[in-house]
């Protein structure tokens, strides 16, 4: 059987009433929890101006993990606004013993391209040029750079050095067109299950036909919502309870009410995407978003496991920490997991469970 990794997503995850501080608090329990059961790495996200997981710096924040947790290694889901970027991950690589594991993407959001006054018709060639610039950076070496936005004129070397551990990114993918992108750049795709089977299908297609050898062997990970208990009736109403604020949060955050995309053509995808994402506060219209997911009982989610594994995935970036779900409840389900259903799949969970 095919060995299967699994991370776990730590979000500063909105509770009502609950101060930020304690959010980032809920966030490092959750690594602490994380590293202990032996999940392979912590992967954070990164956004901006809202409630919806507020975490705009998530090298800072991996930076205090890595000092608590040296060996768990990190990741992110994804990097967005890369100010200095090519110079903090070669400092966070200095600082983990852990892989770091780095997902980056040109971001959806409108209001956090207005707030950094950029034209989001611009979003792929600025998120193409940047990530080469971030790979020559890292490379070690002296390098100059000529594009449409950045122009590096005197030879610059990176401080401080890039340490010879590899760093592994990955590329947010929204549609097939994505898909190409990522594969001319080399990067495999980070997917969300929520996406139709067939359409995870298609977008790994592309991409191994734009990547060519570099797909043989790639880390394929994709993001799934996890509630698991003793029933798929019991699991299924924590979802119907827990994720319509969720989605009023990501609805808010994208403003999809407005429909911002609708003008913008690298975008068209999105637009289409999430016409309907306001439905979704509705916990009457989350039966195929709850079967997508790894939500139900042990059988149940190993079931799903299994389909996704056939499609390709060989990377699960599981999550918890949705926004209202208290502490206490998501690393119930955390542990769960870990111990009951990652064994079955992960050659080194079994060897943790066992010692």
């Amino acid at each position: 059987m095919q060995d299967i990794r699994f991370g776990f997503q730590a979000a500063a995850a909105d509770v009502a009433g609950v101060p930020d501080d304690q959010l980032y608090r809920g966030l490092i329990a959750d690594c602490a929890l994380g590293h202990r059961l032996g999940y392979d790495a912590a992967w954070l996200l990164e956004h901006h101006f809202s409630d919806y997981y507020p975490t705009p710096s998530p090298l800072l924040m991996m930076s205090y993990i890595a000092a608590k947790f040296p060996d768990l290694s990190l990741g992110t889901s994804v990097l967005v606004h890369p100010l200095r970027l090519a110079e903090e991950i070669a400092m966070l690589n200095s600082l983990t013993q852990g892989t770091l594991h780095l997902g980056i993407g040109r971001g959806t959001a409108k209001m956090e391209y207005d707030a950094y006054n950029i034209d989001m018709n611009e979003g792929r060639s600025r998120f193409s040029e940047v990530f080469k610039i971030v790979e020559q950076g890292l490379a070690g070496k002296p390098f100059t750079h000529r594009g449409q936005f950045w122009n590096i004129e005197r030879p610059i070397r990176i401080r401080p050095e890039p340490a010879a551990k590899k760093v592994h990114f990955y590329g947010a993918i929204g549609s097939p067109a994505s898909a190409e992108v990522m594969g001319d750049l080399g990067i495999p795709p980070i997917c969300l299950s929520t996406f139709p089977d067939g359409l995870l299908v298609k977008i790994l297609e592309r991409w191994r036909g734009k990547a060519g050898a570099k797909a043989d062997g790639a880390i394929l990970p994709i993001s799934v919502k996890l509630f698991i208990t003793d029933t798929d009736e019991e699991a299924r109403e924590l979802g119907r309870r827990y994720y319509p604020p969720y989605f009023a949060l990501q609805a808010d955050h994208y403003e999809a009410d407005a429909n911002p995309w609708v003008d913008i053509p690298e975008y068209a995808d999105f637009s289409r995407m999430f016409a309907n994402l306001r439905k979704m506060t509705d916990p009457a219209e989350l039966g195929p978003f709850l079967d997508s997911n790894l939500v139900g009982s042990p059988a149940t989610i190993c079931k799903r496991i299994d389909a996704l594994v056939s499609l390709g995935f060989n990377y699960f970036m599981v999550s918890c920490a949705t926004p209202g779900t208290p502490l206490a409840i998501r690393q119930q389900m955390m542990t769960r997991f870990a111990e009951e259903i990652c064994p079955r799949y992960s050659s080194a969970m079994r060897k943790g469970r066992a010692a």
